[in-house]
């Protein structure tokens, strides 16, 4: 009998363990659907994870449905444009756990460093070249490593969910690029952006100290990027790059 006791408890321990493990990774991504669909509507007040679902019966095949994306952006500062198809711009998406973005880049345009916080990407080459990369988190030895790759048409790149990741247009000519990724609203973090447009700006004393510079260096690079430049990022709204540039002008 004791050895039964026993054997139930290393059992029950084991189990939730194993729950304890998986947990984590269940709850980083988007949840799964529990119905065929769930149309978010956009306009509802009630704030959930995710959006609250339009009334089925209200449902058509428009809501499933967005036009355009064989139509170029208009490039911004960094030279690259990004169209998205986030929950955002298709409400059919809700609790999908997917959206897509067209990326446009002109002769040296480039998709500066930049991470999706709830998303993998998944990027292939139409049109032209590109060259890629991510940049992995911090390791034990202290550093990070960079994979990077030149890619022509046809080619297909994977950047792990939440890492720093770029790409860039080294060749003469325009170049497009197709991306999948795993969020139905996956956020932008545009690296500088974030570091040196925040509002309000984070000290100067702060960041010199972080890149071992100047602070007059410092409050230089910070009155480039505009608070309107910083604000416009969070989401993936598109307009270029996962946020607004310096000398992009008025937000579209």
């Amino acid at each position: 009998m004791a050895a039964s006791r026993a054997f139930t408890s290393l059992l029950a321990v084991t189990v939730l363990v194993l729950v304890s493990s998986t947990m984590p990774r269940v709850m980083a991504s988007d949840p799964g659907p529990l119905q065929d669909f769930c149309v978010a509507d956009l306009m509802n007040p009630v704030f959930v994870n995710g959006f609250v679902c339009k009334n089925p019966k209200l449902v058509t095949a428009n809501d499933f449905f967005r036009p355009g994306l064989n139509v170029p952006g208009k490039l911004n500062a960094q030279g690259s444009a990004v169209t998205a198809v986030s929950v955002l711009q298709l409400a059919g998406l809700n609790t999908l756990g997917i959206s897509m973005v067209r990326i446009d880049f002109g002769p040296n345009g480039q998709n500066p460093p930049h991470t999706h916080p709830r998303a993998t990407e998944i990027l292939t080459v139409i049109k032209g070249q590109l060259l890629v990369g991510f940049v992995t988190s911090n390791q034990p030895d202290g550093k990070n490593l960079l994979f990077t790759k030149q890619l022509v048409e046809g080619d297909v790149f994977v950047f792990p969910e939440g890492l720093i990741h770029f790409q860039l247009n080294n060749g003469p000519n325009p170049a497009v690029a197709i991306a999948a990724l795993s969020s139905q609203n996956p956020g932008v973090i545009t690296i500088a952006n974030a570091v040196f447009g925040s509002t309000p700006p984070i000290s100067d004393l702060i960041l010199a100290k972080a890149f071992m510079t100047e602070k007059a260096t410092v409050d230089w690079i910070q009155s480039q990027f505009a608070p309107a430049a910083a604000a416009a990022g969070g989401n993936m709204t598109g307009g270029g790059g996962g946020g607004y540039y310096p000398g992009m002008g008025k937000k579209p």
